[in-house]
């Protein structure tokens, strides 16, 4: 059976138990109260996709940053890799919203509550994919290092034309799981009134008092999202292994 047709198939199933489960429930649907906000919903889901997505790519540099230093030799410039990725991945990320847009962007003067949101986002997300990165470099073998240097490559072009190709290789289910959280963990910035998706949603839900109508477009908003980024990784992942063998 091919596969498209087999993933086809357990989403016809997976439907049809939830249309079956909904069937059951004992609610009044008011889906033209909220039909009247869809502008709403779209402004809010166009916000998602634009701190998201700015979000991804400074992530990404923090993350690649943060490893580099982890792997660095340096005690001092390590500790301070390290004490960055545990405190992060050690605290809430609602608890580093709050304390990072209201204390820390508050006295350093930044008050775009988007640009903080982004910021704040990425330094979180930055923190896993360090560790993921770190990971990546550390499973390829010294031996394939020395080699590299063996043949007159400098330590730059062993680890960009050797060591990164395999790492990515490596690390890409990893990464394509991280970026998907980083969007979902994205709905957080409602508590610094950023006017995202999660917010929006929120706001229909109260001026309408429909909570399933109001939610049930929220989720598929982040599926929009979220399942072409995995795609997008598969497909990486494909294309590198096809690269690498």
């Amino acid at each position: 059976m091919p596969r498209w047709i087999a993933h086809l198939l357990v989403a016809m199933v997976f439907a049809a138990a939830v249309a079956v489960a909904f069937s059951r429930v004992d609610y009044d649907w008011n889906w033209p109260a909220v039909w009247g906000y869809r502008r709403k919903f779209l402004q809010g889901w166009l916000v998602t996709v634009a701190v998201s997505l700015s979000a991804l790519v400074v992530s990404g540099l923090v993350g690649s940053v943060a490893a580099l230093m982890l792997r660095s030799g340096n005690s001092l410039v390590e500790a301070a890799a390290r004490v960055y990725v545990e405190l992060i991945r050690g605290t809430p990320l609602l608890v580093q919203l709050l304390i990072g847009f209201y204390v820390v962007a508050t006295a350093v003067g930044l008050e775009n509550r988007y640009v903080a949101g982004v910021l704040l986002l990425s330094l979180f997300s930055g923190a896993y994919m360090a560790e993921i990165f770190r990971g990546g470099l550390d499973a390829i073998p010294r031996a394939q290092i020395d080699s590299g240097r063996a043949i007159g490559l400098t330590p730059w072009q062993s680890l960009r034309l050797v060591v990164l190709p395999q790492a990515v290789r490596l690390v890409l289910p990893a990464v394509a799981g991280q970026l998907v959280s980083l969007v979902k963990d994205s709905s957080l910035l409602s508590v610094i009134a950023i006017s995202e998706l999660t917010l929006n949603a929120q706001e229909v839900n109260a001026f309408t008092y429909s909570t399933l109508e109001s939610y049930l477009p929220l989720a598929a908003g982040y599926l929009m999202l979220t399942l072409p980024l995995s795609a997008l990784a598969r497909w990486l992942e494909h294309r590198f292994r096809y690269e690498i063998a």
